[in-house]
């Protein structure tokens, strides 16, 4: 079952642990608590996350480049280097966690600030620039923080 972006996988011998606990509901009226364990997400999960939801982040920035009339393409590479960043990535007050515990990653959350940094040059300078036909992010820059590959449109020669 797929609840949010987390992948709940059932287990034996899988007991609640405070640290990975979820508890959602209130205590009055006709509302129960519901405990959940989760588990971490892993490369392929955050990979997914970025692609496949109708509100893809991917998806997200391919139609603000639709705007412009630019078509903005991300390499298999680029993703699965987002996903690995987001991995390393570590933030020592988690919003979702009480006990804002330095081990705590960003998990899904870290990807939305990792496309808005690598984004963010490129979408500054993009109005400026005519007959730009294509932006490809590759894994180089995300990686080594390089410019994207930008293809340009042929101009109409006049005679």
């Amino acid at each position: 079952n797929r609840v949010g972006y987390y992948l709940i996988y059932r287990k034996k011998a899988t007991y609640p642990n405070p640290k990975r606990t979820i508890l959602a509901g209130h205590w009055g009226g006709s509302r129960l608590p519901v405990l959940a364990t989760l588990d971490d997400l892993d490369e392929t999960a955050l990979v997914s996350i970025l692609k496949e939801p109708r509100n893809a982040l991917i998806r997200q920035y391919q139609k603000l480049f639709e705007i412009e009339k630019v078509k903005l393409r991300f390499t298999e590479g680029a993703l699965v280097a987002i996903g690995q960043e987001a991995l390393k990535r570590k933030t020592g007050a988690c919003p979702s966690c009480a006990w804002r515990s330095p081990s705590c990653k960003t998990g899904a959350r870290g990807l939305r600030s990792i496309l808005e940094t690598i984004m963010l040059d490129i979408m500054y300078d993009l109005p400026s620039q005519t007959n730009i036909q294509e932006c490809i992010i590759s894994e180089d820059t995300i990686r080594n923080k390089e410019k994207p590959i930008v293809l340009y449109a042929k101009k109409a020669e006049t005679a």
